[in-house]
C-alpha cells in the first residue's frame, strides 16, 4: 500500500491512496488543478482514480470533490447527510454514492471501514484502509479522543493522524476565545500531547505515523515531532504532511 498526502491543513486535504491495484482519493479540500498536478508528478492520471471518499461537509475537505467527480467521473462515497449539506458545493449531477457511518465500503481489492466521529460536522467519519495484509488509517477532524479510537489505532500497520496544535501555542495565540474553544473542545481537534499520546496507547504493531492536519497558527513541526518523540522515543518512523505542499510517498510492503 502507498499513501501519498497531496496537503493537509486548514488551507485544504486531500490525501491518495494505493493498494491492491486501486487508487483512492480520501477529501478534496484544494483546488481541482493542483490535485491533478500532484497526482501526475507520481505519473498519476485522475482518469485512474476509482473513488473518492469525503469524511465531512467542510470546504477544507471537500471544495473541489464535485468538479473532479464530474469532470473524471469518479465515484463519489459520502453519507446521506453529509451529501445533504455539501448540495451547494458539490454542484449538479455529481456521480456519488451513500454509506453510512460504520459501513464497510468495498472498492475492488480494497475496504474501507467508515467510523463515526463526535467532530462537529454533520456526519463525520475517520477510515481506515485494507487491502487484506495491511491496515492503514486515515484519521483526522475527529473532534477527541473518543472512546473505542484507540482500539481502531492498535489495529493499524501505519496512520495518517492528526496532530493540530501545541496546547501552549493555543493559549497564547490569537484565536479568539470562542474559536480556541471550538478547536479544544469535544467537537474540534487533538493536540500534539493528545496525539502522541494515541500513539503510545498503540502498541508496537505500527510502522509509520504520517502527523497531519498540523495548526498555522498554533504549531510547529518542530513542536509535533519533540512531543511525539518526548512520549514514545524513536522507535517510530515519523512524517510530516505538508500544509500547502504534496509530501513523499509513505509506504506499506
Amino acid at each position: 500500500m502507498r499513501l501519498i498526502p497531496l496537503q493537509s491543513g486548514s488551507a485544504g486535504n486531500c490525501v491518495l491512496v494505493e493498494g491492491g491495484g486501486v487508487r483512492v482519493l480520501f477529501d478534496a479540500g484544494i483546488s481541482a488543478k493542483r490535485i491533478t498536478e500532484r497526482l501526475q508528478v507520481h505519473g498519476i492520471e485522475p482518469s485512474s482514480i476509482d473513488a473518492l471518499m469525503i469524511s465531512h461537509e467542510h470546504s477544507d475537505h471537500i471544495s473541489a470533490a464535485g468538479i473532479l467527480a464530474r469532470r473524471w467521473r469518479i465515484p463519489l462515497y459520502l453519507t446521506e447527510a453529509t451529501y445533504a449539506a455539501s448540495r451547494v458545493v458539490l454542484g449538479a449531477e455529481v456521480p456519488w454514492r451513500r454509506f453510512t457511518a460504520g459501513d464497510c465500503v468495498r472498492i475492488g481489492a480494497l475496504g474501507i471501514e467508515t467510523i463515526p466521529t463526535p467532530h462537529d460536522a454533520v456526519d463525520g467519519v475517520v477510515f481506515i484502509a485494507s487491502d487484506g495484509r495491511h491496515r492503514l488509517g486515515i484519521m483526522t477532524d475527529f473532534g477527541h479522543v473518543f472512546a473505542w479510537l484507540p482500539g481502531y489505532v492498535e489495529s493499524l500497520d501505519a496512520v495518517y493522524l492528526e496532530s493540530n496544535y501545541d496546547a501552549q501555542l493555543m493559549r497564547d495565540g490569537p484565536y479568539p476565545p470562542a474559536l480556541k474553544r471550538r478547536i479544544t473542545g469535544p467537537g474540534g481537534h487533538i493536540s500534539n500531547d493528545e496525539s502522541a499520546e494515541l500513539i503510545a496507547s498503540a502498541g508496537g504493531r505500527l510502522r509509520w505515523a504520517c502527523l497531519a492536519h498540523l495548526s498555522a497558527a498554533n504549531n510547529q513541526p518542530r513542536l509535533v515531532l519533540e512531543t511525539h518523540r518526548r512520549r514514545y522515543g524513536d522507535g517510530l518512523a515519523l512524517a510530516i504532511a505538508e500544509r500547502h505542499l504534496a509530501s513523499a510517498p509513505l509506504t506499506l510492503e
